[in-house]
Order: C-alpha cells, then sequence, then structure tokens
C-alpha cells in the first residue's frame, strides 16, 4: 500500500492558510490596477472588492457545505468527482495541476520578487527582478519539500505579519485621511470620469478576482488536517470573511494615504509611496518589508497546494506515471515526484509570464495572455457543474444548502465568466486555445494507467 499523508494540521492553520493564500500581493498588486479600471472611481473600486468578496464567500460557503459529507485527498478535485464523475473529477485536476496552481505561483514569485525590487529601487522587469523571482520560488519549494511541518508554520507566521501593513494602513490612513480631507476627496472626485460604470466595473471584477483567489487551494490538505469534516468548513468561512474585511477596510485606508491621480500614475511603487506618505521614508520603508513577506507568505501557501496537484491525480490511479507521482517520502511525508513536477511548471509558467507580459514586443504575439487573471475565472467556469449536482443529488440539505446558496453560487461565476469576456477582450480566445491543446494532452495521458497494488506487489517480489 501507498504511504498515506498524515494528519498534521489544526484548525488555526487552515485559518490562517485561507487568509494566508488570499492576503499577500494582490491587494497592494491589483489596488493601482482597479483604479486604473475605474478612472480613479474610488466608490466603484469598493464596489468590485465587495462584490468579488461576496463571491468568494458564497461559494466558499457552498464548498464548506460539500466538504462536511465528502473527505479524501484534493477537497475541489473530490467535489468535482462527486458532481459529474472521475472523468470530470481527473480534467478539474489536470486543469490544477497544469494550469492554475503553477500560473498563479510562478505570478506570486514575480511579484514577490516586484516589490523586493521595488523597495531596492531596482527594474521590476529586468534581468535582476527575475533572478530574484526564481530564487523565492525555488526556496518556496524547497521549504515545503524538505520540510512541510516549517513550512505550515512559517504560514502561520507570515499570516500575522501579513495583516500589519493592511491593518495599520487601514486605520491611520482612514484617521489621518479624514482629518485632511483626502478621504472625502478621493470619494468624491473621479480622476477619469469618461470611463463608463459598466466597463469600470468588469475590469476591476477580474483584476480583483486575482487578489481574491487562492482559497480553494485551502481544500487540498483536508486529508492532512485534523478533524477535517469540521474544521475545513470553519476554515473557509473564518478566512474568507477575515479576508473581506481587511481588503475593504485597507482600500480605505489607502484612499487617505495618497490621492488616486498619484496612485494610478505610481504604478508598482504605489504601496511604497503610500505607506511612505503616513511613516515617512524611514518607516514606509521599514513597513514595505512587511509587504514583501507577506507576498512571500502567499507564495509559500500556493506552492504547498501546487506540490500535490499531481499526487491528487496518481493517488487516483490516472494521469501520466501514477505509480511515480503517488508516492510518499517516509521521512518527510510529501509527495516528492509530485513537488518536482509542480516545480518544473511553475519555472515554465513563469518563463511564459515574462514573455507575455513583460517584454516588448511579447514573445508569443496574440497567444499571450495575463496568467493572473484567465486561469481564475477558468475555475469558476468549473464550479458551475459542482454547484449544480448540490442542487441535483444533496436530498439530505437543507433549503438553504441545496437550493439557496448553489444557485447563488451558480450566478456568481457565470458573472464571473461574463467580466472576463468584457475585461480581456480578444486575449479569451486565445487563451482558451492553449487552455485546449493543454487539456487535449491531459486526456492522452489520461488513458496511461498503472495498476498500483500489481506494480508494488512486483516491486516487492524484486
Amino acid at each position: 500500500m501507498a504511504v498515506e499523508l498524515k494528519k498534521k494540521y489544526g484548525l488555526a492553520t487552515a485559518i490562517a492558510m485561507v487568509v494566508g493564500i488570499v492576503i499577500g500581493s494582490g491587494v497592494f498588486f491589483k489596488a493601482e490596477a482597479v483604479l486604473k479600471a475605474t478612472g480613479g472611481n474610488m466608490p466603484l473600486g469598493i464596489a468590485a472588492w465587495a462584490i468579488v468578496g461576496l463571491i468568494m464567500i458564497i461559494c466558499s460557503y457552498t464548498f464548506a457545505t460539500m466538504a462536511t459529507k465528502y473527505e479524501k485527498v484534493n477537497g475541489v478535485v473530490d467535489y468535482a468527482e462527486v458532481a459529474l464523475g472521475p472523468t470530470y473529477g481527473y480534467y478539474v485536476g489536470w486543469f490544477m495541476a497544469t494550469i492554475y496552481m503553477p500560473t498563479l505561483t510562478s505570478v506570486l514569485a514575480w511579484v514577490s520578487a516586484r516589490f523586493t525590487c521595488v523597495l531596492l529601487g531596482w527594474d521590476i522587469t529586468g534581468g535582476p527582478c527575475m533572478t530574484i523571482a526564481c530564487f523565492y520560488l525555488v526556496t518556496s519549494y524547497a521549504i515545503n519539500s524538505l520540510s512541510p511541518i516549517i513550512a505550515g508554520k512559517f504560514q502561520v507566521a507570515t499570516t500575522i505579519i501579513k495583516l500589519i501593513p493592511l491593518l495599520v494602513m487601514a486605520a491611520a490612513g482612514t484617521v489621518i485621511g479624514l482629518a485632511n480631507g483626502m478621504t472625502v476627496s478621493n470619494f468624491t472626485h473621479v480622476a477619469d470620469p469618461t470611463v463608463s460604470l459598466s466597463q469600470g466595473l468588469f475590469a476591476s471584477v477580474v483584476a480583483v478576482a486575482f487578489a481574491y483567489e487562492g482559497w480553494i487551494i485551502a481544500t487540498s490538505i483536508n486529508a492532512e488536517l485534523k478533524d477535517s469534516k469540521k474544521n475545513l468548513p470553519r476554515a473557509l468561512i473564518i478566512g474568507s470573511l477575515i479576508v473581506v474585511a481587511v481588503y475593504i477596510t485597507y482600500y480605505i485606508g489607502l484612499a487617505g494615504a495618497v490621492t488616486t491621480e498619484e496612485l494610478m500614475a505610481s504604478g508598482q511603487a504605489g504601496a511604497k509611496m503610500a505607506f511612505q506618505n503616513i511613516f515617512g521614508t524611514v518607516g514606509g520603508s521599514l513597513i514595505f518589508v512587511f509587504v514583501i513577506i507577506s507576498c512571500l507568505g502567499t507564495l509559500n501557501g500556493l506552492m504547498l497546494g501546487c506540490t500535490r496537484a499531481m499526487y491528487s491525480l496518481a493517488a487516483r490511479n490516472t494521469g501520466p506515471l501514477p505509480r511515480t507521482f503517488s508516492q510518499v517520502d517516509k521521512i518527510t511525508n510529501m509527495p516528492t515526484n509530485s513537488s518536482i513536477l509542480g516545480l518544473f511548471l511553475c519555472g515554465f509558467w513563469l518563463l511564459y509570464f515574462y514573455g507575455a507580459n513583460l517584454t516588448d514586443p511579447t514573445w508569443f504575439g496574440a497567444f499571450s495572455f495575463d496568467t493572473s487573471e484567465l486561469p481564475i475565472v477558468t475555475l469558476y467556469a468549473a464550479y458551475i457543474p459542482i454547484f449544480y449536482s448540490v442542487i441535483k443529488k444533496e436530498k439530505e440539505f437543507s433549503t438553504l444548502n441545496r437550493f439557496v446558496m448553489p444557485i447563488l453560487s451558480i450566478i456568481s461565476c457565470v458573472f464571473m465568466v461574463v467580466a472576463a469576456y468584457f475585461g480581456h477582450g480578444a486575449a479569451v480566445f486565445y487563451y482558451l486555445i492553449i487552455f485546449g491543446i493543454i487539456m487535449l494532452v491531459g486526456a492522452l495521458l489520461k488513458t496511461n494507467k498503472e495498476d498500483l497494488s500489481t506494480l508494488e506487489t512486483e516491486a516487492a517480489h524484486h
């Protein structure tokens, strides 16, 4: 029999994972992007943060109700299997292992490096930044692969650290902004009134989706979570509520620290400027270090899920080389081979992100898309049949859990897909071509099955 993953994480770690995976980079990374998308319309920007936050809470609630009933290896893949059978579960797992998790993880490595370069005054698109991004990526992999216990403790520590700059800005920025009138000015003045409300809302919603994404990855540790049927739902709901509250209060605080015009024009240095305006050059730079640690904490959480992605398929005896990727190290209790492939895929998508988004002209022409946004919306589309299955199958659930919340979840997912179409235009079409090719490869590899018990018996005889 294959070595099983041990129950080693408690409720505090699970909540820290949800909060830690979600909070970290997007709220800093996408703040100026939201303002640019809305033309500097601060209330519309907050509406986008609130809408996507509500979508996350609704969807996480529905998954939480499923988590009270189903517990296997990898939450979202389990739910996909329950919804439409093992074939659909395989394709969702393949997408998460090859596209979703490694794209987000690679972007987080670059974002962590980007803020490091902002602190040091270096270029965010050149060789130094990409070198740092690769270093962060490999370091996160090493921590998760060599000592998952340390990785879990690091997740808790960075979650506490990453809340410091957010809460400090939320409190100090709001108080100072109300005192000097900047908050009122930013909320009543629109920098670019030519941007329509619908255009600004759709574009900002897709951008905000990155800041909220990652919570579903926390379900990948349900097989390693103590009393997961109770603790995973609690972690998803509590973690989601914490994230929404922190994001909106931070965004309001930001409005009291810097004008919308300055934030829109400053680009990657916007967050640093805001902290320095409130706490001075030295104090602002010191707090900005916490922003970098925040990003690294998010990277750690994403890498934790990424290293287990192929294992979740192999544990079901499907996908490429299931015997190889289902192996778990007896000392570290980590799926080592799955981790190595996860690191390779992260490296591949980091290279793609650089060529598609940071070069001029781009390396891939029309096939260049933002890996920080479109894969996220794809996963929301994949949730729709899962939520429908709750309505169809879960007869023992209450009316709220069987009908109301799943229907709201479906509406939320459809809204995200529509927003992506209006926000990215033709790029969606070219992304879907790349997506289709990768899924076709997955279909070809799906039939490459091995009987684990037979192979292990043969190996024992040898």
